[in-house]
């Protein structure tokens, strides 16, 4: 009597995974299909991929497809001269209007490249690996890729996380996606939508190498103080620091490069300096920094003996007159010749703060300082500090700097005492800048107004040279 045949209701045993020492398990029936009915699901799956495909780019479908109708109806010819007259057409877009050509042609080309062949290739084997994807029932899901961009530098490539996952098991991961996609530097930025966020991957560090000075403003009329350039971004674009209703603290390790920072200030308020609608009060305790450009501040002072403290307090009791004036009449200041917009530069504030050896003096700086980070941004007073040690015992008003730029520092805990909670996970890894000035100097890490994820930078180097010229620019005037 011969074995009946499995019929295609029977179950079936089939392995559980794809361990061999575990036992089989019973699955539900197994239907076998026909052949032919088979070819026919799987053609029509592919000419609905296809349908989908031409829908989802009709610049290729309709471009591939008005081509292919030219050399079938006239001949090769047309077509060929078309396409001559095309190039040359985007030749002389980028020749001419190089900027508008990289922005609506180039970039985009660049960003369906990389899409395709960098991110969609490897997406797969880099999430599985960095643990970033998940398994159930023996079926693999994915995080989706919703679109790229680039920059000279970077790109970003927005996704759409697994249902459960948060950015910060992605933030746990980002060396993995770095390596994995063969970037220098991995991020994660919080999107506007839930379930979604940023990767940005940096390609190429734009920020290795220095760069020199700014050129200043040409006239007073080109000074923004809501936007005044020190810098780059990493992203290549112009870093734009604000002044005007704001305070700004700097911290950094010695040699890390604040003087950059705060002559490259200088240098950007020159002409409204010059027109009279701009003062800088300056205040060196080393005498090192801003003593080698005294004579282009308003006011200077380097005197340990009580000099420092008196021009703090002649800059509240300026503020003190100001809000006399203004109180019930303006909530908006607006710089004039009579009442200029007034920024107090300190280096080494924890001088004044914590290391000074008269108790006098520092209670004394310690009471102005807190009266014009509190009081003074409305009536045009900027106080702009830098010290290397942003501890609370050294410094306990920091958090009355809105604005606070961090360049490198010896701990990565002093990140986030000086930018705040969490920024040193989000990417402001000050503690991992170089050392060496020719790579590392005027580097740092700053939270912008429009987003609270931390933004790299760099300002440009301002020599001795520069100093003198800034001061020669301001005496000719005078004369």
């Amino acid at each position: 009597m011969g074995l009946r045949k499995d019929a295609p209701s029977d179950n079936v045993m089939v392995p559980a995974t794809a361990d061999p020492f575990e036992g089989p398990r019973w699955a539900p029936p197994v239907w076998h299909m026909p052949q032919g009915l088979v070819l026919v699901v799987n053609l029509v799956r592919t000419l609905v991929r296809l349908v989908l495909f031409l829908v989802r780019h009709p610049i290729a479908t309709i471009t591939v497809g008005g081509t292919a109708w030219l050399v079938y109806a006239v001949g090769w010819e047309l077509p060929l001269f078309l396409v001559g007259m095309a190039c040359l057409g985007l030749g002389c877009w980028a020749a001419y209007w190089w900027d508008s050509f990289v922005r609506l042609v180039a970039r985009p080309v660049r960003a369906r490249w990389r899409h395709v062949l960098v991110y969609r290739r490897h997406w797969q084997p880099v999430m599985v690996m960095s643990g970033l994807a998940f398994y159930r029932n023996a079926r693999e899901y994915l995080p989706a890729i919703k679109r790229v961009r680039v920059t000279a530098n970077t790109d970003r490539v927005l996704v759409k996380m697994l249902s459960g996952q948060a950015p910060q098991i992605w933030r746990d991961h980002a060396e993995n996606l770095a390596h994995g996609f063969g970037a220098a530097l991995c991020r994660v930025r919080t999107a506007d939508k839930p379930g979604f966020l940023w990767l940005e991957l940096v390609r190429r560090d734009a920020l290795a190498t220095p760069f020199a000075a700014l050129s200043m403003p040409a006239a007073k009329d080109e000074v923004d103080l809501t936007a005044v350039p020190v810098g780059r971004r990493e992203d290549a674009s112009p870093w734009l620091l604000r002044l005007l209703g704001t305070h700004v603290l700097i911290a950094g390790a010695t040699g890390a490069g604040k003087g950059s920072i705060l002559w490259g200030l200088v240098r950007a308020l020159l002409p409204a300096m010059r027109a009279g609608f701009v003062e800088i009060w300056g205040i060196d305790p080393k005498r090192m920094e801003l003593a080698f450009g005294r004579g282009i501040f308003n006011r200077y002072s380097d005197d340990a003996t009580g000099g420092m403290v008196e021009l703090l307090e002649a800059a509240v009791s300026e503020m003190h007159k100001r809000a006399a004036r203004f109180g019930g009449v303006t909530r908006t200041f607006l710089a004039t010749v009579a009442d200029p917009f007034i920024v107090v530069m300190v280096d080494e504030l924890a001088f004044l703060t914590a290391y000074c050896p008269d108790r006098d003096l520092r209670k004394r700086a310690d009471a102005a300082l807190a009266t014009l980070t509190s009081q003074g941004r409305s009536v045009g007073i900027c106080v702009v500090g830098a010290l290397q040690d942003p501890r609370k015992d050294v410094i306990n008003i920091r958090n009355l700097f809105p604005t606070r730029i961090t360049l490198r520092l010896d701990e990565a805990d002093q990140v986030d005492m000086v930018l705040g909670d969490g920024v040193y996970e989000r990417g402001a890894l000050a503690d991992q800048i170089s050392p060496i000035p020719q790579i590392g100097a005027g580097v740092a890490y700053v939270r912008l107004e429009d987003s609270p994820d931390p933004v790299r930078v760099r300002a440009g180097f301002v020599s001795d040279d520069d100093i003198a010229a800034m001061g020669e620019y301001l005496t000719a005037e005078a004369a």
